[in-house]
């Protein structure tokens, strides 16, 4: 029993061609991670695959491992094109494949290579010009040669997804669906991605034929090697004296900072050049050759500090990455899966923080959703919040709603209506005042001068006049508006248009229209003239 525990724990399990088990150890990995040991029997098999599992954890040797195996094997089919063919989201992320490539195939003979966007068309044309064993694309340029016709699918054996929740979110999905079209429909697929959900899920159903599902870990498990704490923050400047602090703790040896946009990071990179941190930046505005210049000296040492957008640091693997700051927390949740995956990488440990603006409170809600769990707030002495997260993350909405077309009387105060009558505005029993509209001559009106006075008001506010207060001073007093609008403001408000108006309290004073008095019959006068 414990021999097969040892034997589990091992890579000699795994049953690989010697030649990648000298690779392997020439590499000092002495035992396979969760992942591997439960994905790569299963594509050793020949069975589609769609593994979930956090970052930082061996997805690409999950895959090379089984992809050189099949290798080792000549192909019957004729052709120059690639035997495996493996997607990913960002150049970076190509490379690094790329990378591992190589150190797994280093005692093998193998042709491999890579086409992605960023760099010259001349090797690639070379590169696809040839026999080809293991290609590395990124669907965009990829896409391009497909268009061209340059690319010979017909051998391909092995079609890799990877990091495809990513690749996804960034609008290959057409792309990617092509591209998988044009392959072979007896390839075995492979699909890896942070999560398993959404978009990734339907992808999945479609491109993959009874895949074997590995979901290792759920969102709010992941990651159980990296601290998370969130840094309340009033304002950008608020973000900028905690990032300085944070970084002038000697405990952060070498820390990715992630900001929205591409000028920020530039903006932040030279800032933090000005007080003395050795920092650079990190986008996709950088060509290929500076992108890869920048990463190495950060992997060497000579900057402690990468400030970098979500593009251009997935895939990112440095070794000795202590924290990842969020100095801008992502719009989409996933995005910060990705993000503190960047630390805590091979069994390490790592601390990954997020300065949280007033913006940022419905994205952090989102992140908590997704991880399952509140992250904890951290306070520095000194650099204590106005404004708490816990103050408006998890209160209700408070307070009176904007009241609909500015009403003068200020929002209801949500207590019952009581059931007194109005004052001044005798609901039955006394007669209605008639008041003519001034400039009438005194001629009697078939409706109240003060509702024909507001449907005046109304026809001056559609033409943009400014607007008239028919209840100002005393009427505006006796129908119940004590609040004696000056003139400007907005003349009745629903209720009072409704109720207020239409009865005039009955000691109100007529307004007078500069002309002799004239004695107007009212409707009860009318009424007895009628019937005699």
């Amino acid at each position: 029993m414990e021999e097969d525990l040892i034997l589990t724990s091992t890579f000699e399990h795994l049953k690989l061609d010697p030649k990648l088990m000298q690779a392997i150890a020439a590499c000092h990995y002495k035992e396979p991670t969760d992942v591997q040991r439960d994905a790569i029997p299963v594509a050793l098999e020949g069975r589609d695959l769609m593994a979930s599992a956090q970052t930082g954890t061996g997805k690409t040797a999950a895959f090379v491992l089984p992809a050189l195996q099949k290798l080792l094997t000549p192909s019957t089919l004729k052709g120059r094109g690639p035997r495996v063919l493996v997607l990913t989201p960002t150049r970076e992320l190509a490379l690094q494949v790329t990378e591992n490539i190589k150190q797994f195939g280093s005692f093998c003979r193998f042709v491999s290579g890579s086409v992605v966007g960023g760099m010259s068309y001349g090797p690639q044309l070379n590169l696809l010009r040839q026999p080809l064993d293991l290609l590395v694309a990124t669907p965009g340029r990829l896409m391009d040669h497909m268009e061209a016709g340059r690319v010979d699918f017909s051998r391909v054996e092995i079609l890799v997804l990877d990091e495809a929740d990513r690749m996804l979110d960034m609008g290959f999905v057409d792309a990617v669906k092509k591209i998988a079209m044009a392959t072979p429909a007896t390839r075995q697929t492979l699909l890896f991605s942070a999560t398993l959900e959404g978009q990734v899920l339907k992808i999945a159903q479609q491109l993959l034929k009874n895949p074997v599902r590995i979901q290792l870990a759920a969102n709010k498990d992941q990651h159980a090697s990296i601290t998370q704490q969130v840094h309340a923050a009033d304002d950008s400047s608020h973000k900028h004296s905690l990032l300085a602090h944070l970084l002038n703790n000697d405990a952060l040896y070498q820390a990715v900072i992630f900001t929205a946009t591409k000028r920020g990071a530039d903006r932040l990179a030279k800032k933090l050049t000005e007080q003395g941190h050795e920092a650079a930046a990190l986008h996709g505005d950088m060509n290929q050759n500076q992108r890869k210049r920048t990463i190495e000296r950060m992997k060497r040492g000579e900057h402690r500090v990468l400030v970098a957008t979500d593009v251009a640091a997935r895939g990112l693997d440095i070794k000795g990455l202590t924290h990842v700051i969020n100095f801008d927390l992502p719009r989409v949740a996933e995005d910060y899966i990705h993000r503190i995956g960047r630390t805590g990488r091979g069994g390490a440990t790592g601390i990954a923080i997020s300065l949280v603006g007033p913006d940022d409170r419905d994205n952090l809600r989102g992140i908590e959703r997704l991880v399952g769990r509140r992250l904890d707030q951290q306070t520095i002495p000194g650099l204590e919040p106005k404004r708490p997260i816990s103050a408006t993350s998890d209160s209700p909405r408070t307070g009176a709603r904007k009241p609909y077309g500015g009403r003068p009387n200020g929002p209801r105060s949500g207590a019952p209506r009581s059931s007194a009558p109005r004052t001044g505005a005798p609901r039955s029993g006394a007669p209605r005042s008639d008041f003519s509209r001034s400039g009438s001559g005194g001629r009697p009106q078939g409706k109240p001068a003060v509702q024909g006075a507001h449907n005046d008001a109304r026809r001056d506010f559609s033409r943009g006049a400014p607007k008239r207060n028919v209840n100002s001073g005393s009427q505006g007093e006796a129908n119940g508006n004590t609040r004696g609008a000056p003139r400007g403001e907005p003349n009745f408000n629903r209720r009072d248009r409704n109720e207020g108006a239409a009865r005039p309290h009955a000691s109100a004073e007529p307004r007078r229209s500069g002309k002799p008095d004239v004695k107007r019959a009212t409707w009860s006068d009318r009424m007895r003239t009628l019937l005699g």
